[in-house]
């Protein structure tokens, strides 16, 4: 049995990991049972505005999307309500462009992120 050190305050203290590590190990059937939903498209554009995001530093737009995507207009946005509404993957602004895609956002945060790259984002 281990540990886990855990914040409290200015405290930290020792917890045993048995709690933790028991309730990580449900993780990937919970996940596949979540991401269930999702298509080759759903896939395509969720990692496209990830990895975009950082780059673009603005919300990208579903035209943007579609047009790189290859995907249809009207896919995307059916595909961004999706996203939305099942696993709150992705927030969109007023004008129905992604702002928001876990973990980044084109939002000023206190999280900033570095990439491998050298790529910076704000986290979300």
């Amino acid at each position: 049995m281990g540990q886990l050190l855990v914040g409290e305050g200015t405290e930290i203290r020792a917890i045993p990991d048995t709690p933790f590590l028991e309730a990580m190990k449900g993780i990937p059937a919970r996940m596949t049972t979540r991401l269930a939903f999702m298509s080759a498209d759903h896939h395509a554009v969720r990692d496209f505005v990830v990895r975009e995001m950082p780059r673009e530093k603005k919300p990208l737009s579903p035209a943007l999307i579609s047009s790189v995507t290859g995907l249809s207009r009207s896919r995307v946005t059916e595909i961004l309500d999706e996203l939305e509404r099942n696993l709150f993957f992705l927030v969109r602004d007023g004008n129905g462009a992604v702002n928001w895609a876990f973990p980044v956002t084109a939002a000023r945060t206190a999280h900033r992120l570095t990439f491998s790259n050298g790529e910076h984002a704000f986290g979300a």
